[in-house]
């Protein structure tokens, strides 16, 4: 019985989201078009950025690169999701399961400096017109990626390796469609307490801290627009930032919702619905809500359409 025990699990059982064939594959359909949407909206995004040279401003590049990531993060859970939607056979290798959460963490954290660095951006465009070009230069826009990116692989990996050295001899069964930390610590039967207090302190931070740069940011570029006499002014400067703040509430709502709570407090429904609107609908609608609420893409995107029907 104890050898028993000591014995860990070579493979997964992603549950997914419903037993129920006929909804099973009612939600292969509807995921497979939203997936779809969110690779043609996120891709059209970074081909009308990089073709069209007046987009080439700090604004735009950080925009692209949030459509890239967009694009990453789905395809690394998605894929899988819908896979198994349409399989009897809903298994994962552990290996694939480390590599997937890996990825995810890398794309998630990556994705939540850079809405802090776009808040950051929008920032210095209201509040220091004049400067923008100097303070936003080329060189910090690429920086500050590369730093973004260098956090994201670093805090990928030091949750994965916690994760890689988790038992699993209760159960295999992950009640989730792809491999997250929470349904894993889950069903580990190993003491979690190092992964959740690495999840409430560093976690926090790599979290916490880029929400904070981006409140202290939205206060400031708020009390400026204040300041402005002109209603109409004020009303344009307020529409320039103001598709960052839907993205940044959809994106922080459902994620404090998801990780910033003890375990034990887990309810398998609520987590598959707010997994299932930060890792699929929320990447949809991103290049939808910049580009029906941004003037200037609006403008670019009917241009080149506009070319691509004439040359046809």
């Amino acid at each position: 019985m104890e050898q028993r025990n000591q014995t860990t699990a070579t493979e997964f059982v992603l549950l997914g989201l419903s037993n129920s064939v006929e909804l099973r594959n009612l939600l292969f359909v509807v995921f497979l078009a939203i997936y779809l949407m969110n690779l043609l909206g996120n891709g059209t995004m970074i081909v009308v950025i990089s073709r069209n040279s007046q987009l080439h401003t700090p604004m735009y590049f950080l925009l692209c690169n949030l459509s890239f990531l967009d694009m990453c993060f789905t395809s690394v859970t998605v894929p899988k999701m819908l896979s198994n939607l349409i399989s009897d056979k809903k298994t994962i290798f552990f290996s694939e399961c480390i590599i997937q959460l890996y990825f995810f963490l890398v794309f998630i954290t990556n994705e939540c400096v850079l809405l802090s660095i776009m808040a950051y951006d929008r920032y210095i465009a209201i509040c220091y017109p004049l400067q923008y070009i100097t303070i936003m230069s080329k060189k910090v826009c690429l920086s500050m990626s590369a730093a973004s990116s260098i956090i994201s692989f670093l805090n990928g990996l030091l949750h994965t390796l916690l994760a890689s050295r988790l038992s699993f001899c209760n159960s295999n069964e992950i009640q989730h469609f792809f491999c997250d930390l929470t349904p894993l610590l889950q069903i580990s039967c190993t003491d979690p307490i190092i992964n959740e207090l690495v999840i409430f302190t560093e976690g926090s931070l790599i979290a916490v801290l880029p929400f904070l740069i981006i409140l202290i940011s939205y206060i400031r570029i708020i009390s400026a627009i204040l300041k402005i006499q002109s209603t109409g002014r004020r009303s344009k400067t307020f529409s320039t930032c103001s598709s960052h703040l839907t993205v940044v509430i959809l994106f922080y709502g459902t994620l404090i919702f998801m990780y910033f709570r003890p375990s034990s407090s887990y309810s398998m429904e609520k987590d598959r619905i707010a997994s299932v609107v930060y890792n699929v609908v929320s990447p949809m609608l991103n290049p939808f809500i910049y580009s029906l609420r941004n003037k200037e893409v609006k403008m670019v995107v009917c241009r080149t359409l506009q070319r691509k029907v004439c040359s046809f």
